[in-house]
């Protein structure tokens, strides 16, 4: 299908959408006081940033959803991950408004946030499986498209990845511009793949793209706005449900590694914290902050990051 349909204009709209409502929606978050606690034991240089506004995740939601609707009716492989994206996103959006808005601390309980991503995930699945002809084959890395069937496995071991995405881009966004752009270079992989394989999901791949580039104008450091738990639980639904319709939850390891070594971090402070009562590996986790408090800047930092993705999504790409 025609190249200028199929990517150039769902960035193009997405851009568009997510770059006018950034002037819009910015100053209302601030009117209604919905502002970013930074934690006071941490980075000393964040406590600077507890007056800027949070939930701006909204501005590139809504833009990604304008394309995808009316992409849809074309591409409708686009609408599961549509649901994913959507359907984190307001789990993320719950917990930003009972944080910031209603005052609630800790949010959404532990257990209503993960009943919530069980229940999104389920309907991802059920989505999946009457109603597109995706199956849960899994694509194996280097070997030119040869696919794996692990039968009943794969339904938990959906779940798990998304999940696990879904909680990996959460504790990414930590630093301006950080999660937004590494998920554009990500964004970047699901393209390149999607029309390669014939996907049908390459508008969705692009419509983050362009959403993205636009919040970038706005969170990129110093950032006016942050994505909240809005923004990244929405980011790891997309990333998930890319790589889904694409068979492709193995290249997460791959292509989202920069989400993967974050979890990693703090799954490993916490465990070794326990076991020796009280030491650290390393100076704070997630492992940005590690790198922050060894003298780093904010920037340098999404550079590297980022630098690292775009090799190993490079590295992924080899015999797809």
């Amino acid at each position: 299908m025609n190249l200028e349909i199929q990517l150039i204009w769902p960035v193009i709209l997405s851009f568009a959408i997510s770059a006018i409502l950034g002037p819009v929606i910015i100053p209302f978050l601030r009117k209604l006081k919905m502002k970013q606690t930074e934690r006071t034991l941490g980075v000393e240089s964040h406590l600077k940033k507890a007056g800027t506004p949070t939930m701006g995740g909204l501005i590139f939601l809504a833009a990604v959803l304008v394309t995808g609707l009316v992409f849809a009716p074309r591409f409708p492989k686009i609408v599961p991950v549509l649901i994913l994206t959507v359907g984190f996103g307001l789990i993320g959006f719950l917990d930003d408004y009972l944080k910031v808005v209603l005052h609630r601390e800790d949010g959404l309980i532990a257990w209503q946030k993960f009943l919530l991503q069980l229940f999104f995930t389920a309907i991802f699945t059920v989505y999946l499986h009457f109603f597109t002809d995706v199956d849960l084959l899994i694509r194996i890395p280097f070997t030119g498209g040869r696919m794996a069937d692990i039968g009943w496995w794969a339904v938990p071991l959906l779940f798990f990845v998304v999940i696990g995405t879904v909680n990996g881009t959460n504790f990414t966004d930590g630093l301006d511009g950080l999660c937004s752009t590494v998920t554009v270079v990500v964004s970047l992989f699901f393209v390149a793949a999607s029309m390669l394989l014939d996907a049908g999901v390459t508008p969705m791949a692009g419509a983050f793209l362009g959403a993205l580039m636009g919040f970038l104008l706005y969170n990129a450091y110093p950032a006016k706005v942050f994505m909240g738990d809005t923004g990244s639980l929405a980011l790891g639904g997309f990333v998930a449900g890319m790589a889904y319709m694409m068979n492709m939850p193995v290249y997460l390891a791959i292509i989202g590694f920069i989400y993967v070594a974050e979890v990693l971090s703090v799954i490993i402070q916490v465990s070794y914290f326990k076991a020796t009562h009280g030491k650290r590996i390393f100076k704070m986790a997630p492992i940005h902050h590690h790198f922050e408090l060894c003298g780093w800047s904010e920037t340098r930092i999404v550079a590297v990051f980022a630098i690292i993705t775009a090799v190993l999504c490079l590295v992924a790409m080899v015999r797809l």
